[in-house]
């Protein structure tokens, strides 16, 4: 038996049904908007890329949360047509590649030991190429440089909300002076590949496109016949397992830097939010989400290290998050 709850957002009306023991669950959807709403499969956030969205869940004997949309801060040390810059909507493809074209110079000076260090001579190439979906996937290699034989292939899977071209440079600079052939590319909706920005509409999708692109460039003269490691952090650390197991010949091994493989007990909420969450997204799928408690403490350990991230971010980094406070 179950109570049913509605509200409406203009034309739209939710249904929602709930067990009578929530009957006095208070759901509301503030949105200060005249636009007219076509259908009801149109998602009325669409409109809303960087204003404020609040929603606030009450429910018996429990406290409140509230999920907001996060307008983008100022970044510290950058001129204002820069931040100008920084501030556009990232949704699309278009938008980011542009902050990463005016932003890769400051790149280069960012004081941090990856680029201060950075090996010289390492051979770069960038390009596109049109994932089984028919989307448009930013890749990019890093290889030796001339005269220095190559040892192997190195696949990089990047974490959620990152891209393969701002901090992992550094990195795949020094692995490839070390003489391995290093390949990474940005997945659907992140960096500079097409999609909307920070959105998955299938985990195993992404997995796919690993296992698609290695597969080609494995077929590489530079790199045939040799041995093939793929490497993962955070998010990219639970695609890498997800290829090593769907192809487990396809690899001489795996490297695995703070892998998503569980999420801590201390970060679960309750079931009803769970549900009350689960709900939500499929409602409101692609609403950008985030906590109002700052998670940089809990997330960065060192007090220097967290000085730098709040200072600068990657630009195209994707920093909204669905995390309950």
């Amino acid at each position: 038996m179950f109570n049913s709850t509605s509200f409406k957002t203009n034309t739209i009306t939710y249904s929602l049904q709930t067990p009578p023991t929530t009957t006095t669950m208070d759901l509301s959807l503030s949105l200060n908007t005249t636009l007219p709403f076509g259908s009801q499969n149109h998602n009325p956030l669409n409109h809303y890329h960087h204003n404020p969205i609040s929603i606030s869940i009450k429910l018996k004997k429990l406290p409140i949360l509230r999920l907001t949309a996060k307008k983008k801060s100022m970044i510290d040390g950058i001129s204002d047509d820069l931040n100008s810059i920084a501030s556009l909507n990232l949704d699309f493809a278009p938008s980011r590649r542009h902050v990463r074209e005016a932003f890769t110079h400051v790149q280069h000076k960012l004081d941090h030991f990856l680029f201060k260090t950075a090996p010289s001579g390492i051979r770069t190439q960038e390009w596109y190429e049109r994932n089984s979906r028919g989307l448009e996937i930013f890749c990019k290699s890093w290889m030796p440089k001339n005269g220095v034989p190559i040892k192997g292939a190195l696949f990089f899977c990047h974490g959620y909300g990152s891209t393969c071209t701002f901090f992992f440079e550094g990195i795949a600079r020094r692995i490839a002076a070390s003489g391995f052939g290093v390949y990474a590319m940005d997945f659907e909706g992140f960096g500079l590949s097409e999609g909307l920005h920070g959105y998955v509409p299938s985990f195993d999708d992404l997995v796919d496109d690993v296992i698609e692109y290695s597969t080609k460039i494995k077929a590489r003269p530079e790199v045939r016949d040799l041995p093939g490691f793929i490497f993962g952090q955070s998010m990219g650390g639970a695609i890498a397992l997800k290829a090593h197991l769907k192809q487990p010949n396809d690899w001489d091994g795996v490297i695995l830097v703070a892998p998503m493989c569980k999420i801590s007990k201390g970060m679960i909420p309750s079931t009803m939010v769970l549900n009350v969450l689960t709900l939500l997204s499929k409602m409101m799928p692609k609403a950008k989400l985030f906590p109002y408690k700052d998670l940089t403490e809990l997330i960065i350990r060192e007090p220097g290290k967290r000085k730098f991230v709040s200072n600068f971010l990657n630009p195209l980094f994707f920093n909204v998050y669905l995390v309950i406070d």
